[in-house]
């Protein structure tokens, strides 16, 4: 059966503000220790918007500015590159308020719809194995941007990939990338070098997980068809945080239930249902579930959930009344988890740091060195 699904770098606009908005509400927490916060970040050209509100029980220092600088240093948006973050020009429109934030964080304060997924295990961090392999490839051309291969590109890129699963395994059919390219080096270097850090990554995941079958050179690979990209990042595209929702839950073969996760604060409903929902279902895999799929609706003002369907073929020792109930989950908040990095960042690809589950040490790819080309990059000038 055909699969397929996509992945955003970093340095996209959209994740870009996904990130942004993260950042401010993580100096919230380890400033104030609590917040009732959602934030909204938006990007065209040299401008960012901000937008939303925060509540903290005293007054906060937000240098706004310095966050964001700071955030765009560590994703390579540099003086070197095409878009400076030093060059932004920001719009603060944020509301911040002193006050309490239990009068918004104690109860469920928003009605939401929640669809929790896990599967296969842990080699594919129980994500299916398409939604893996894409973020698995998006960690090794990060890893690569910091002294490999592609040492200063991006970090604006795209990927997809189209995966054949049946009995035998997982075989990759076909893997698009689209990324921002330093205009000091020739086209052809660019797609050469690429193509290498693609072609390790993916001999080191065969030899990791041997359900994952074919030879490099029978994989279509389709770099930057439209040839250089070298004004990414807002410069070419707008942003807006919560539009990358397939991507940072299970990829289009999982129904979305859930709402957008980066820009609010750990207690609101959409975030802590999903988080605690994901756990859920990972333990009812590693308990022997094939898959688990977990349901949840709420309602504003109520504590427990409207409904929870389980589909699992395992029981969870904790019945799912008690394990959703608001101020259950709400107990086993951890401001840490703000802390995650840019790789597998706050989302279900990285569940050691979002879900206090551990995972196998990450394969360490992407730097392309003494790798034999044994395909040619499809190019398209």
């Amino acid at each position: 059966m055909k699969r397929f699904s996509e992945a955003v770098l970093n340095g996209h606009p959209d994740k870009f503000c996904d990130l942004i908005a993260d950042r401010i509400i993580r100096h919230f927490y380890k400033t104030a220790r609590d917040v009732y916060a959602q934030i909204e970040v938006s990007t065209w050209s040299d401008y960012i918007f901000l937008t939303g509100c925060a509540v903290t029980r005293s007054k906060v220092n937000l240098n706004v500015r310095d966050i964001i600088v700071e955030l765009g240093y560590e994703i390579g948006y540099t003086p070197h590159n095409h878009i400076n973050v030093e060059q932004y020009q920001i719009r603060d429109h944020l509301c911040r308020i002193t006050g309490d934030p239990d009068d918004w964080n104690n109860f469920s304060n928003d009605q939401c719809i929640i669809t929790a997924y896990a599967g296969y295990d842990d080699k594919t961090h129980f994500l299916p194995p398409e939604h893996f392999l894409v973020w698995y490839l998006r960690e090794s051309l990060i890893r690569s941007f910091d002294g490999g291969l592609l040492q200063d590109q991006g970090p604006d890129g795209k990927l997809l990939v189209v995966i054949q699963e049946d009995t035998e395994g997982w075989r990759p059919e076909k893997i698009l990338v689209t990324l921002q390219q330093e205009p000091s080096i020739s086209f052809i270097d660019f797609t050469i070098n690429l193509n290498r850090v693609l072609h390790e990554a993916w001999d080191q995941l065969r030899t990791h997980d041997k359900r994952w079958k074919g030879l490099w050179h029978n994989i279509r690979v389709i770099i930057n068809p439209n040839g250089p990209l070298i004004n990414g990042g807002s410069d070419g595209d707008n942003g807006q945080t919560g539009r990358k929702l397939v991507m940072d839950y299970y990829g289009p073969r999982i129904a979305l239930g859930g709402g957008a996760i980066y820009g609010k604060n750990l207690a609101h409903i959409d975030r802590l249902g999903a988080f605690n929902a994901r756990r859920y279902a990972i333990d009812l895999v590693r308990n022997g579930s094939k898959e688990a799929i977990v349901e949840l609706c709420y309602a504003p003002g109520m504590k427990s959930p409207l409904s929870i369907q389980i589909k699992s073929e395992k029981r969870h020792p904790v019945p799912g009344n008690q394990y959703f109930d608001f101020n259950e989950m709400r107990k086993k908040l951890d401001a840490s988890v703000l802390d995650y990095d840019l790789i597998g960042l706050g989302t279900f690809y990285n569940d050691s740091l979002s879900f206090n589950h551990g995972t196998e040490t990450p394969i360490n790819a992407g730097s392309g060195q003494d790798i034999p080309i044994m395909s040619k990059p499809e190019i398209s000038v």
